[in-house]
């Protein structure tokens, strides 16, 4: 468990035009992105001194450009207006190949011709050629595996987590997080009722999913989304939003988890009592609501506490990590909230890291909060996760306070 306390506090006292200018470049990134996804492993390739011959450059030089033509051309007739599933499947294809092809481009381009440099392997070309071919194997295999890792019914990640003011009588409380499944282009409703049968095996009291159910509105996406129905729980199954539900008419995806038997936890909360102790269970709505121009959404804490006894521990669904800032400032127990997906495809966590406090597991803020980040139950947009496996998470909440004997 890390404890980021005094990092945050560093954060949260950095100089606002540091700040402002980060976003500022933040603007340009869609531009410039897919230039260098294409360029570097364009140049690295064919152009790093392996003197191809004129056919073998002129052909994959036109495949690099035919790539940084479709790519984004794809993805906006996929998530733009028109939401056109195939064209949004060959756009997340094409990017997330794109970028796993650029990461061991430079990765390799640089450490592998250094280390054949230095063990004097062949002369200039023959290096080139054997980086050529490095890269190209290592993105086939990262691509074929990451494939296969996020398709599959994700892995079960099991942990304790100790809560303070917990009650001796809900020592051993079981809680079932899933978050981030992203129902989208790729029909996956088959692996919907596997994931469900997954958390039902678990034999959860408190069954939560903390945002971004879908790509798409609750219409279009229903079937893949029905199976969260069948999901069962002893006490109660809670569900907050997330800010992809936000640009697909989040009120409909509110309206759906109601109607499959979950409680929406729009700034409010639920008890959960056993063994004569209780823990307030509330829910926020994602940070992006306010924006939506959505009548009465927004994240609101005080709100969602209203009414709660301030001595009783709290467990609070948000969807974003850094929410936290706020949980710590009212002294929340613990917080579960996902939207990272641990990075998806390495090493984007480290981009995650400039506007999230976590990217994945538990982690203390402030004197009393702490958070749990899920990986995600899902993928978004390109259908691969390379070292940053999806999760089905089982949190047991214990208790540091031995039960009186009778």
């Amino acid at each position: 468990m890390t404890d980021t306390s005094n990092t945050r506090t560093a954060d949260s006292a950095a100089p606002a035009p540091r700040r402002s200018r980060l976003h500022r470049l933040m603007r340009y990134i869609p531009l410039i992105a897919p230039v260098l996804l294409w360029a570097v492993p364009c140049g690295v390739l064919l152009y790093g001194g392996q003197h191809w011959p004129l056919p073998v450059t002129s052909a994959g030089t036109a495949l690099f450009v035919l790539g940084l033509v479709v790519m984004p051309l794809a993805m906006m007739r996929g998530h733009g207006r028109r939401q056109q599933d195939r064209a949004a499947i060959v756009g997340d294809t094409l990017l997330g190949s794109s970028w796993i092809l650029f990461t061991w481009s430079v990765l390799l381009g640089v450490l592998l011709r250094l280390a054949l440099t230095v063990a004097g392997v062949g002369d200039a070309q023959d290096r080139a050629r054997i980086v050529t071919w490095a890269v190209l194997g290592v993105t086939a295999v990262l691509l074929g595996w990451g494939y296969a890792e996020a398709r599959r019914v994700p892995r079960v990640r099991r942990l304790d987590v100790q809560l303070p003011r917990l009650g001796a009588g809900l020592d051993g409380l079981r809680v079932a997080l899933i978050t981030d499944t992203h129902y989208g282009p790729l029909d996956r409703a088959r692996w919907s009722e596997r994931v469900c049968e997954t958390v039902n095996s678990l034999e959860a009291d408190l069954v939560c999913h903390t945002g971004d159910i879908a790509d798409g509105t609750a219409e279009r996406r229903r079937a893949q989304a029905l199976p969260l129905g069948t999901v069962q729980a002893t006490r109660a199954r809670v569900y907050v939003t997330g800010n992809h539900e936000y640009y697909s008419e989040a009120q409909g995806w509110v309206d759906l988890m109601d109607e499959l038997g979950w409680e929406p936890l729009r700034n409010r909360h639920l008890l959960l009592e056993r063994g004569g102790d209780t823990l307030v269970v509330a829910g926020v709505d994602d940070v992006t609501a306010e924006s939506s121009g959505l009548a009465g959404h927004r994240a609101h804490l005080a709100g969602a506490l209203t009414g709660a006894d301030p001595e009783l521990p709290v467990l609070l669904l948000a969807h974003q990590p850094k929410f936290v800032d706020r949980a710590a400032a009212e002294g929340i127990d613990l917080q579960l909230s996902g939207h990272t997906h641990g990075g998806q495809i390495w090493p984007f966590h480290h981009l995650v890291r400039l506007d999230q406090p976590a990217v994945a597991g538990l982690s203390r803020h402030g004197a009393r909060t702490l958070l749990y980040t899920s990986r995600g139950t899902g993928f978004w947009g390109p259908p691969f996760r390379v070292f940053a496996p999806s999760e089905i998470t089982l949190l047991v909440l214990r208790s540091p306070h031995l039960p009186t004997s009778s």
